[in-house]
């Protein structure tokens, strides 16, 4: 397949990677859990939009400047970080400012969120996650020949492989989380709880983030 080499080795290396808990998967199975398998799932393609974006940024050198650039790299991970703690920060303040629910009325603030926000914020987790910058550049040019005349052409399906792996993958657990949303939904203290402790692990993995080294 063009100069790619072990196509095979190379989906299996992806998916026990998505299955890796990080940031990607802990802004969908948050987002599934607390506004339902619908937003999980959009989530989730946003997350698949930011993985494409760097399968292009790959395909023609972009990747590889930033990471050769000192400079760049700082400021993708500073972004990236700041922006993890910020969601983090949001969801935790957010437990602490909403109003208590009368009766047994369900809680339902939470379950309109909206598309081009879950998009979007998926779409920056990823795009600013400097260790998926640094697995496209380390990680796929061992499955693409280093004589062969389709570089561009085999890191760009190489790139696209792996966004579709992901998507496939935090669809699953988006499916699987967004089972308890009923229950969330129904139990606002329950719902401040799993929002701080997200948030929580968003902060941390802002400050993981920010300490990662080239």
């Amino acid at each position: 397949m063009l100069d790619i080499t072990h196509f095979g080795l190379f989906i299996l290396s992806v998916f026990l990677l998505s299955i890796t808990p990080g940031p990607d998967m802990a802004y969908v199975v948050g987002q599934s859990v607390a506004n339902g398998r619908r937003a999980g799932l959009i989530s989730a393609a946003g997350v698949a939009l930011g993985s494409c974006t760097h399968a292009v940024a790959s395909a023609v050198g972009l990747t590889a400047l930033i990471t050769a650039s000192p400079l760049l790299f700082t400021v993708v991970k500073y972004v990236g970080a700041v922006y993890l703690m910020y969601l983090g920060g949001k969801m935790i303040l957010g437990t602490f400012s909403r109003k208590s629910a009368q009766g047994d009325e369900p809680v339902v603030e939470r379950n309109r969120a909206n598309t081009g926000g879950l998009l979007s914020k998926g779409f920056i987790t990823t795009l600013t996650n400097p260790k998926v910058i640094l697995f496209f550049i380390s990680f796929f040019p061992q499955f693409v020949m280093p004589n062969g005349e389709h570089h561009a052409v085999s890191f760009l399906i190489l790139g696209m492989a792996y966004a579709l792996v992901g998507f496939m993958t935090d669809a699953t657990f988006a499916i699987l989380a967004g089972s308890a949303a009923g229950a969330v939904s129904r139990n606002q203290t329950l719902q401040k709880v799993l929002d701080r402790v997200v948030g929580t692990a968003f902060i941390g993995l802002g400050i993981r983030l920010a300490l990662t080294r080239r």
